[in-house]
């Protein structure tokens, strides 16, 4: 047995099919040329497992090996037939041109191989065989679909005039008929008079078929191109990873961009897309029709504006344009009736949500959302009543429909005044111009509820962007700002522009004011609100040159309270020196009821009488109790520390930790040791807890101020809730550890709606002992606590509105306020009745008000013994009565 027998069936395992044509079959002599034959020869079957190797060279010897190999060559081919099988995967098998000598006639027959081998070098053939395979193919579709339109467009074309042939033979034949018809009858008539106008104006053959041409090119022109921008888009490489983004996907995003960017675009392509509908379908009509091409034109406009006008479309090609052109008509009139409906949708959707521009000027501007808008509008809107109404819009990051809805709840008059509610962000210029802010004649900043300094720094911001507006400002700003420690910060961004008014520094010193006063917060109440009585600044010619005390009788409406110095640069002197002479430009800043309800008169004739006794500023140590915690108590501490007379005890109680009460108050600014007068008593506990209230001496308290405590000062409703809670257990307590004769004594001047016997009563009892002063941050809570008498309270959110409303009526206002509310200058008052009469005496209220003078007290109003609300200024200042001891002036005066 030879070599050839022992070796393995294949060397390299390749599994070739042989083919079936007896072309490649070969005989052999021998046995091992048959077995070379065998192994050798390339199979016609293309497919295979193994590819073959690319090397020519190495092709040759595979041809050429008989059956005389050695061992050791056939026992190295087994050796290393299985690392042949792996490497010759990256090989290339390529066919040997050169024929041999021992098979001449079978190499080239040898079909050619499908090249499944994974070389990088092979890849640009392959790519560039397969493009343009597709590439022929896509322009062999492309030919034969345009060879179909236009064999179509012929053949209808065709049709179309053959049809106007016979159309013109008919008409033709009847005109000879004619003719022959008018030879017999009448032979001397000439005949080429009764020839139509037919002949001159039949349509330019030529011309019609160069329509139908162009019409039917136009409506191709898309098809093609879309097709021809697919072809370049999968033309591309999918092997590059990187490249860019196909053709198509270009054109659309393009597209999609000029849509939504652009305002016009739609309206603009619908315009487009109509005109070419009716450019294209009246060039198909002129085609098929006998009508001149404006009648064409305007027969397209009727089918696309009104689809039904085509079914008097007479023959094949004019029904086939006909339809066609009704149905883009449809087509077009559904996307214009989209348009139509998107854009009134968008607008009432603009409209709900409040993106419309206002367009007002001399407006009150309000930004921002707080417990305190509600008393604000009202204010506003009595301000406005004298004026016939007015116009007051409000911004905040809301739902329009939300404020609108929440303003609809308040329950006050508006008295003609319209609140325009517009959503939107006083940080951004677009939303402030929306709102027109350089028209407006004030701009109100409201505080959020919640941290303090969050909303301070809020409250900046927004100033920023309105001193950025480019327009300018036409009105000045009125800030509310929740820490004084901001205010200088504020006022230093804003300039001249700004006018500010802390609200919990406001709050503070009234309560401190009223504790020590009663009485004293209704009077600011009346002054501070446009119902009753307020402060007003005005010009009179007329007075130049009097004396400030002849000017105090000078107004029967109203009360002078200081002046506008020109001398002092514009300053408003409160209560000036009564020797002090008007100047030319000086104004009198007075309280009257509105600004066009007072006016000067000739001075009257008033006797001025001597005070009765002169007054002892009371220099008696008190003790006042604090009960909760706010942000800036240590201010509270700082000014009661210089209104109370030295050895004066605050008592501290609150929930918060000793350790921590102190270490809050130096961070606040407060160094306990500077204290002069007062000496700071802790207690830790909790207001609503009857147990911890008990361990206090409430007996002997002269005042207590129960403040809205900051866990709570959030929602006003838990911190009234928690406020009357507190009130209702203090006045509880002390009526029980009262001795009964001395609420019985306390009881006889009381005239109350309670009886003696009940509990509301004993606690009306114990309010003779001590004064409570609680901060109510809701106004419907003032209503139980007026009915019941237990209590004084102030109004925080109200007062501040109230305050908002007079800076942004007038901001020289500020000044006044802020100098009533200081440390230092004037400051209102409750004084007794002995101090300016006798007992039974009868004065006119100017003789009381020049009495007052003598001491530099400004008299604005009266409370009468036996009635609970103050008269600021009174009508009927000449009048005389009997005045009783019991009665108590308010007066302006120099701080004690």
């Amino acid at each position: 047995m030879d070599s050839h027998e022992s070796s393995p069936p294949s060397v390299s395992r390749d599994w070739f099919f042989p083919s079936p044509s007896p072309s490649f079959t070969q005989p052999s002599s021998s046995s091992s040329s048959s077995h070379r034959h065998h192994l050798h020869t390339p199979p016609s079957r293309r497919f295979s497992t193994y590819p073959k190797p690319s090397n020519p060279s190495a092709a040759g010897p595979a041809l050429r090996t008989t059956s005389s190999s050695s061992a050791a060559s056939s026992h190295r081919d087994l050796k290393y037939a299985g690392f042949s099988r792996r490497t010759n995967f990256s090989r290339r098998y390529q066919r040997s041109i050169t024929p041999e000598a021992d098979a001449p006639s079978v190499v080239p027959q040898i079909p050619q191989k499908c090249d499944v081998s994974n070389d990088k070098t092979s890849t640009p053939d392959k790519f560039i065989d397969l493009v343009g395979g597709r590439l022929k193919l896509r322009w062999q579709m492309a030919f034969l679909v345009a060879l179909l339109i236009t064999t179509f467009s012929s053949l209808l074309h065709k049709n179309f005039s053959l049809h106007n042939q016979s159309n013109d033979l008919q008409a033709q034949i009847m005109k000879l008929n004619g003719r022959l018809q008018l030879c017999n009858l009448l032979e001397p008539i000439d005949i080429d008079d009764l020839d139509p106008q037919d002949s001159t104006n039949l349509p330019n053959k030529r011309l019609k078929s160069m329509a139908l041409t162009i019409s039917v090119t136009l409506l191709s022109i898309p098809f093609l191109f879309l097709k021809y921008v697919e072809y370049i888009s999968k033309s591309r490489s999918p092997d590059n990873l990187k490249e860019e983004a196909s053709l198509n996907k270009q054109l659309a995003y393009k597209v999609d961009v000029f849509l939504s960017v652009r305002p016009y675009s739609k309206p603009l392509a619908l315009l487009v897309a109509t005109l070419l509908l009716i450019g294209v379908g009246g060039l198909a009509l002129f085609g098929v029709t006998d009508d001149s091409l404006a009648d064409c034109l305007w027969l397209s406009w009727t089918y696309v504006a009104d689809s039904g006008n085509h079914a008097n479309s007479e023959g094949l090609g004019p029904r086939l344009v006909s339809v066609s052109i009704s149905f883009g008509g449809m087509l077009i009139f559904a996307m214009m009736l989209g348009l139509v409906t998107d854009a009134i949708s968008e607008k009432f959707d603009s409209l709900r949500k409040g993106r419309s521009e206002v367009v007002k000027k001399d407006h009150t501007l309000i930004l921002g959302w707080s417990d305190k808008l509600g008393s604000l509008l009202n204010q506003l809107a009595i301000a406005n009543e004298s004026l016939g109404g007015g116009i007051v819009v409000v911004m905040a990051e809301r739902d329009k429909e939300e404020m609108e809805s929440d303003i609809a709840k308040m329950e006050f008059d508006f008295r003609e005044t319209s609140v325009i509610c517009r959503s939107g962000s006083p940080l951004i210029l677009a939303d402030l111009k929306k709102v027109s802010v350089s028209k407006a004649r004030a701009i109100i900043v409201l505080a959020e509820d919640g941290n303090a300094d969050q909303s301070d720094a809020r409250a900046l911001r927004t100033v920023l962007s309105l001193t950025g507006v480019k327009e300018g400002l036409q009105g000045h700003i009125v800030v509310e700002l929740g820490d004084l420690d901001n205010e200088v910060l504020v006022k230093l961004v804003g300039g001249d522009l700004v006018e500010t008014v802390v609200a919990h520094d406001v709050i503070g010193r009234l309560m401190i004011q009223c504790a020590r006063q009663p009485g004293l917060a209704q009077v600011w109440e009346d002054i501070l609100g446009f119902e009753n009585c307020e402060f007003y600044i005005k010009r009179w010619p007329e007075l130049d040159g009097m004396l400030f005390e002849d000017v105090l009788i000078s107004f029967p409406n109203a009360i002078p309270c200081g002046i506008k110095s020109v001398s002092c640069g514009g300053k408003i002197i409160l209560n000036p020196d009564e020797s002090y002479v008007l100047q030319e430009g000086d104004e009198v800043l007075v309280i009257a009821e509105d600004d066009d309800t007072y006016a000067p008169v000739a001075l009257p004739n008033v006797w001025r009488g001597n005070l009765p006794k002169e007054f002892i500023v009371p220099n008696s140590m008190e003790k006042i109790l604090l009960c909760g915690w706010r942000r800036d108590i240590e201010d509270m501490i700082m000014v009661l520390d210089a209104f109370l007379a030295p050895g004066s005890e605050l008592w501290m109680f609150n929930e918060v930790i000793e350790g921590v009460r102190e270490q809050k108050l130096i961070d606040g600014g407060l160094d306990i040791e500077r204290l002069m007068n007062i000496t700071l008593v802790h207690r830790e506990g909790n207001a609503v807890i009857r147990r911890n209230l008990e361990s206090l001496p409430l007996e002997s308290f002269d005042s207590i101020l129960i403040l809205a405590d900051e866990s709570v000062e959030d929602s006003a409703i838990q911190a009234d809730s928690r406020s009357l809670a507190t009130l209702l257990l203090i006045r509880d307590i002390q009526a029980k550890r009262l001795p009964y004769r001395e609420a019985k004594a306390s009881s006889h001047g009381r005239k109350g709606s309670f009886s003696q016997g009940s509990w509301i009563g004993e606690m009306q009892q114990a309010s003779d002992k001590s004064v409570i002063i609680s901060e109510i941050l809701d106004p419907r809570t003032k209503n139980l606590l007026s009915m019941s008498r237990i209590s004084d309270y102030v109004l925080s959110n109200e007062l501040v509105s109230m305050a908002l409303a007079m800076v942004a009526e007038d901001r020289q206002i500020n000044d006044v306020l802020e100098e009533l509310f200081a440390e230092e200058g004037n400051e209102m008052h409750i004084r007794q009745a002995d101090l300016y009469i006798k007992e039974g005496e009868e004065l006119s209220f100017y003789e009381i008000l020049l009495r007052a003078r003598q001491r530099r007290e400004i008299v604005i109003g009266y409370r009468l013994g036996n009635v609970e609300k103050a008269v600021i200024n009174p009508p009927g200042k000449m009048e005389k009565r009997r005045w009783s001891l019991k009665d108590v002036f308010v007066v302006i005066a120099e701080k004690e």
